[in-house]
């Protein structure tokens, strides 16, 4: 499906009187989850009327980058910058570092056994705080540490999860569409901007992981236009691959679905 900005705009104003918004932006707070003798960072905003946990994955190297002067994690990635967007919807927002032994999270780091137990353990912390489903959140990068979790969860954990900006490039060490699609077991969103120009998150293969998707039960994939001022590297965050400009409307998309996944 491709949505154009007139029509994205038309479907939110349709569906926000079905998702409730706070007052205003709540500040969260450092987390350390103990993993493997070691532990990982996580930045966490608590909703006692959470009707779910969105856990975000950031591209890249991973992690949310400092603490700014307002209180938020200061990295430009898109699910990192646009996270107090989440916070305003009824959701316990959380957002996944990197372990205190990984520097980096490549491909490869966030397709092994390490990522994996931290993954589980950020899980069993959240569930421990709050009942409310948990639907993880990847963008680019992001997208290979979101995949491999749910097709290791088998949905023991995971009530869902959203796929920005995917990595689909097969010579990218656990790219989306390399790895074991038909053991997701949760509904799966596919997000991308249709003028994507990273040549590893490319649309047009974004538009073929749902075929992998052989027993999600429910599975979309929706192509955007539409953003403005996109500048630099294109498989950065401020180009069209981190939704520049349109941050509000990708949030609008990605919230109302969770809450209320359809094909």
């Amino acid at each position: 499906m491709k949505i154009t900005s007139a029509l994205l705009a038309f479907f939110m104003a349709l569906s926000f009187s079905s998702l409730s918004r706070a007052n205003e932006v709540q500040v969260g707070h450092l987390e350390r989850v103990e993993t493997r003798g070691l532990f990982v960072p996580i930045y966490a905003v608590w909703n006692k009327s959470a009707v779910a946990t969105v856990v975000l994955y950031s591209g890249g190297g991973g992690g949310f980058g400092k603490i700014g002067t307002d209180g938020w994690p200061s990295s430009m990635n898109f699910l990192i910058r646009s996270a107090k967007l989440f916070s305003v919807r009824p959701f316990n927002v959380i957002l996944v570092g990197r372990a205190t032994d990984v520097s980096s999270l490549d491909g490869l780091t966030r397709i092994g056994d390490d990522h994996d137990l931290d993954n589980q353990a950020i899980f069993r912390t959240i569930k421990a705080k709050s009942t409310a489903p948990i639907w993880l959140i990847g963008t680019s990068m992001g997208t290979i540490s979101v995949t491999a979790a749910a097709i290791r969860d088998s949905g023991s954990n995971i009530a869902g999860i959203v796929l920005t900006s995917s990595v689909t490039a097969y010579r990218v060490k656990g790219a989306v569409p390399t790895q074991d699609l038909a053991k997701i077991k949760v509904p799966v969103l596919v997000l991308h901007h249709e003028r994507d120009a990273c040549k590893v998150c490319t649309p047009y293969e974004a538009k073929d992981i749902a075929g992998g998707l052989k027993n999600s039960p429910i599975k979309k994939t929706v192509l955007v236009s539409g953003g403005d001022g996109a500048s630099g590297d294109p498989c950065e965050a401020l180009h069209y691959h981190g939704f520049i400009g349109m941050e509000r409307d990708a949030v609008d998309l990605i919230a109302n679905w969770v809450i209320h996944p359809s094909m």
